[in-house]
């Protein structure tokens, strides 16, 4: 079997409504908990704000430390999902059922052998 991630890219700016996000985080549950029944999953989480992340970057001796993502961009890294499969093709099944789950972009990556 081999790990896969599952990516999810959010749009900048505030969570949908309630009534609208209640919905997906209940779908979400639902699948994540099919990925756990059948033995495919392996750690999910979702992920703060960009404005909280810090970049760390070597310069010279020293370190520089800056605020924000490493890329500018109108959507983010929200959330992942680590999961094993026995193929791309499995894993880009699973891959899809996140996007009719939440309807945002999703990468689907193995993970380097």
């Amino acid at each position: 079997m081999k790990t896969y991630l599952i990516s999810i890219f959010q749009p900048d700016g505030p969570p949908p409504p309630p009534e609208q996000l209640e919905p997906i985080m209940r779908d979400l549950d639902a699948l994540n908990q099919e990925l756990e029944d059948t033995g495919a999953f392996v750690f999910s989480a979702g992920l703060d704000t960009p404005g909280t992340a810090r970049v760390v970057r070597a310069s010279g001796d020293g370190f520089l430390l800056t605020d924000g993502p490493f890329l500018e961009g109108k959507e983010h890294l929200g959330g992942f999902t680590v999961i094993t499969a026995p193929d791309l093709a499995t894993a880009l099944k699973w891959g899809e059922r996140m996007a009719a789950v939440t309807s945002l972009p999703i990468e689907v990556r193995p993970f380097h052998a």
